[in-house]
């Protein structure tokens, strides 16, 4: 039977492992980047809920994040002066 150099097997095996290895921590990310889509995707819907109840109690309002104070908006979503 002919064999190519045992040189050569073994970088061949060594770059098959490196990208075997590649592409499972590609898969690892890819799974981790769904998760962290899922979880913004939740914090996305629970912010626009919040939103919603704030705006049954308060009307159409902006808030400044800094001190929580608010002015009201009108119909158009413009600051009332």
């Amino acid at each position: 039977m002919t064999k190519i150099r045992e040189h050569q097997l073994k970088r061949i095996l060594e770059q098959m492992f490196s990208k075997d290895k590649l592409l499972m921590d590609i898969g690892d990310l890819e799974a981790k980047k769904h998760s962290l889509l899922h979880a913004l995707h939740t914090v996305t819907q629970e912010m626009e809920q919040y939103k919603s109840e704030m705006e049954n109690e308060y009307g159409a309002i902006n808030i400044d994040l800094s001190d929580g104070s608010y002015t009201k908006l009108d119909d158009n979503g413009e600051q009332n002066s």
